[in-house]
């Protein structure tokens, strides 16, 4: 078994097709054929069912692949490392970021990062937690971007920064309209529009208000959309209220932002976090990407203090 072999059955996972997992991987396709088929007689298990089109991994093939991936990518790191040692930062750096997250970096992170002149290509994924941390797992990302603490041993937490969380009032909802700030109660009194279930975003909202375990008794969970925008534009057009992070606030034009109302007393706050497996050690890139993110958000988003009041996922 080779680093080579396993980078070849890799390539025929991504493209389900022999002659274009060759053509990917720059060599003829009975090259890639034979050193898999040695790598399958080697191991006695068949790592690919070739009777279905396109090609389907088996059951064993697809474990196999999953730690590859990782095999692979640990590989690539101790070059990587050494590069780093040698004040040579550069390569691909895959990146997740959660939905509720990536309309207020990724437009700005692409900017500050193609002007940094930085040899380090950072490929951006939106994913939901869940398929980030998948992902992590299977070695398909390198990082991610969400919010925590995720209390798993697997990976390492970076925090980034806290944001507040503030309602979106309708001004048709006369007497949450005429207050000045909310508590956790007004939540229940008006019609909540929430993020659909996939997002952590709605977990938070759900244990600020504590509805969880209301649910069911609850008629307030008439519509459940997919992004943040789409909960203001429904405030915006229509009743109710919805909650939403610091950074969303920040993007609102100013008429909007009459409909802006804080929390009383402990503020909600989310923390956002640069989260990689344990076993990623190229500690200079993640520093690079980690200070790109900082240099977009406010100063007043990385005050430390805000930690003790981060809302539980």
């Amino acid at each position: 078994m080779n680093i080579q072999q396993l980078e070849y059955i890799i390539a025929v996972d991504n493209y389900r097709h022999f002659s274009k997992a060759a053509e990917a991987s720059f060599v003829t396709q009975p090259t890639l054929s034979m050193m898999i088929q040695k790598l399958e007689d080697e191991l006695g298990v068949k790592i690919f069912d070739r009777t279905q089109l396109p090609i389907q991994t088996t059951e064993i093939g697809r474990r196999i692949i999953d730690q590859s991936r990782i095999a692979v990518a640990q590989v690539n790191q101790i070059k990587e490392i050494i590069q780093e040692e040698k004040g040579i930062i550069k390569g691909v750096f895959r990146l997740g970021i959660i939905p509720t997250v990536s309309p207020y970096l990724i437009p700005e992170l692409v900017h500050v990062h193609s002007e940094s002149n930085s040899d380090v290509h950072i490929v951006i994924s939106e994913l939901p937690t869940h398929q980030i941390l998948a992902a992590l797992a299977s070695g398909t990302l390198d990082g991610g971007i969400l919010a925590t603490p995720l209390n798993d041993e697997n990976v390492v937490e970076r925090p980034l920064y806290y944001e507040r969380f503030f309602a979106y009032v309708s001004p048709r909802e006369k007497t949450l309209f005429a207050k000045t700030a909310l508590d956790e109660n007004d939540l229940n009194s008006a019609k909540l529009w929430l993020l659909d279930e996939v997002h952590c975003f709605r977990t938070q909202i759900l244990h600020l208000c504590n509805l969880k375990k209301q649910r069911k008794s609850h008629s307030i969970f008439s519509y459940e959309a997919g992004t943040i925008d789409t909960l203001i534009d429904i405030v915006d057009k229509g009743e109710g209220l919805t909650v939403i992070p610091e950074m969303a606030v920040l993007k609102l034009r100013e008429a909007q932002k009459k409909n802006v109302r804080p929390f009383k007393n402990a503020t909600p706050v989310r923390e956002i976090s640069l989260i990689t497996r344990k076993e990623y050690l190229r500690e200079k890139l993640l520093e690079i990407v980690a200070n790109e993110v900082k240099s977009i958000v406010p100063k007043s988003l990385q005050d430390n203090g805000l930690k003790k009041y981060v809302v539980p996922l």
